[in-house]
């Protein structure tokens, strides 16, 4: 008998590439539970399917940083307060100091949908009962047939765990002008935040500020305290775009309205912003 569960929960996080550097994702999570029939008639009740796995997942990927640990780029240390990571990109070095939590160390040389999905089966297998005899999880990006970007971001006022330096989303962006959606608009800031690495300018300091990391010729240091502790980032300039406002999906909406405005004020525009799937938020000017 199997079991399943469209669209269980949404997993957002960022992970390292060999080729994009620091990647934003959002992915939609299909379950399947193969196994006999229990004392009451059921593989696994579907309200502890929502509980045990979403939970697990939450706590194992989402809003984390998920790290290839067989890929030779990677170097991963552990400090008294902190995990350091230093990971040679094609984009260019990339090293962060976080938190042992903030990370999810993956056994695979490439993070992708099939290389999660393998690690979260055979974390969350043995928290089921003996009757299921095999979890599949599906990763899947949400559809669209519009322009979304892939971003980074922390949140360092967050109470959750949105203050981790580096964590991110798939995001779909839809801006109209005077009432009409603008393709080339949308376009234009798809592109610009494609794989980037959405910084707040109070967050940049110089190099000497660092604690734990050293910094880098045209990188961009970042640090700051939350309350799950001390996080630090260095990152190539070319990977980031610098914002004089926090990153939440509100203030991001807010900031690409008041850009536009500012390049024509004749205009009327709306901006949604999505934050992942299926939430966002909508600036008007």
């Amino acid at each position: 008998m199997i079991l399943f569960v469209n669209s269980l929960t949404v997993i957002d996080f960022s992970y390292l590439d060999l080729q994009r550097g620091m990647v934003g994702e959002s992915y939609i999570v299909d379950a399947e539970l193969h196994g006999s029939l229990d004392d009451t008639a059921m593989v696994f009740d579907f309200a502890r399917v929502k509980k045990v796995i979403k939970q697990a997942i939450d706590q194992l990927v989402d809003h984390k940083l998920a790290l290839p640990s067989h890929c030779s780029a990677l170097s991963l240390t552990t400090e008294p307060a902190s995990t350091v990571v230093h990971y040679n990109s094609l984009r260019g070095t990339i090293s962060l100091a976080s938190p042992a939590e903030a990370f999810a160390a993956i056994p695979t040389h490439q993070i992708n949908e099939q290389s999660v999905s393998l690690y979260l089966e055979q974390c969350i297998k043995p928290l089921l009962p003996a009757n299921v005899e095999c979890l599949k999880l599906s990763l899947r990006a949400e559809a669209s047939t519009g322009f979304y970007y892939h971003y980074s971001h922390g949140l360092k006022k967050h109470d959750g765990n949105c203050q981790r330096i580096a964590h991110g989303h798939r995001s779909t962006i839809q801006i109209y002008t005077d009432g009409m959606l603008s393709p080339r608009l949308n376009k234009m800031w798809s592109e610009r935040w494609q794989d980037c690495y959405l910084g707040t300018a109070a967050d940049l300091c110089d190099a000497t500020a660092l604690q734990v990391l050293s910094g880098q010729p045209d990188a961009h240091c970042f640090r700051y305290q939350a309350s799950q502790g001390w996080f630090e980032l260095v990152i190539p300039e070319s990977h980031c775009d610098i914002l004089p406002c926090d990153t939440t999906v509100e203030c991001l909406a807010d900031y690409i309205a008041g850009e536009l405005k500012a390049i024509d004020n004749t205009k009327n525009y709306k901006v949604v912003a999505y934050e992942g799937v299926a939430k966002g938020a909508i600036a008007k000017c």
